[in-house]
């Protein structure tokens, strides 16, 4: 048996998010299907580097899989993107060192934030539209303020299986491009739910409801405010999983942005 290291993007839309989820429908069963056609045996296992939830869109997902074949890297991900979805793509598989693990090994994560700054006809399950005029520079002060090695509690989930809150975020950047707004984030790992909240926050700060103050005063005691302001899963993007070795990237690639 040998471990195999896949990349994959999806259109998160339609499933109850990555993993494995009976009674629904997720990116992890699509390709667990897909192995089951492709191998012909339920002697395989797939983890990913984290979960998604649902609706959350991945630009480069990570997973690996250990299965027995004789097939090429280049014959599996051909035959294995026959038997998924439009909605999932694997973009590379490379065999890897058996002691590698797809979410024990990864280094940092990224996500974008798409916000559109007006009603599209295309956009609804890729960015989230806010009708008010945002400020973007203090909403790029207020992003400076989350970065660095910080108490996220406020930025978490009660229900979360994460023990420890402190997270390192490394760079939190706003741009406007077009009629779009996107944030990006760099960080260790994230708590559930956690960038959705920064952007909710962010999104407030942008309409000046939230000074300097006020945020601070979240990774000081725990406040329940950010998650009232969780932003919808349809405009966040899991970006890029970085391993030993990876530079990290500061700046988003590019997305389908609105015009």
């Amino acid at each position: 048996m040998s471990r195999f290291k896949l990349t994959l993007e999806y259109d998160g839309s339609a499933f109850h998010g990555w993993q494995l989820l009976k009674g629904h429908s997720s990116v992890q069963g699509k390709i667990m299907d897909a192995c089951r056609e492709v191998f012909k045996t339920d002697r395989f296992e797939l983890y990913g580097s984290g979960r998604t939830d649902a609706g959350v869109h991945a630009l480069g997902q990570v997973a690996h899989l250990d299965v027995a074949t004789q097939l090429s890297t280049t014959q599996m991900r051909y035959k294995l993107n026959d038997n998924l979805p439009a909605s999932i793509s694997i973009i590379a598989i490379e065999e890897v060192d058996p002691k590698f693990h797809a979410r024990y090994d990864a280094i940092a994560r990224s996500y974008i934030y798409q916000i559109a700054t007006r009603k599209t006809a295309f956009g609804k399950k890729y960015a989230y539209w806010i009708k008010d005029d945002l400020n973007v520079v203090d909403m790029q002060a207020a992003a400076d303020m989350m970065v660095g090695m910080k108490d996220f509690r406020s930025f978490g989930d009660k229900d979360s299986e994460t023990k420890s809150t402190i997270v390192e975020v490394t760079s939190v950047n706003v741009y406007r491009d077009g009629e779009s707004i996107i944030v990006h984030v760099v960080g260790s790992h994230f708590l559930w739910k956690m960038v959705r909240r920064m952007v909710g926050v962010l999104i407030e700060a942008g309409r000046g409801n939230i000074n300097a103050s006020k945020l601070r005063s979240f990774f000081e005691r725990h406040s329940d405010e950010p998650a009232k302001l969780t932003v919808p899963p349809s405009g966040l993007y899991l970006e890029h999983v970085y391993y030993p070795g990876e530079k990290i990237n500061d700046k988003p690639i590019p997305l389908l942005y609105i015009r």
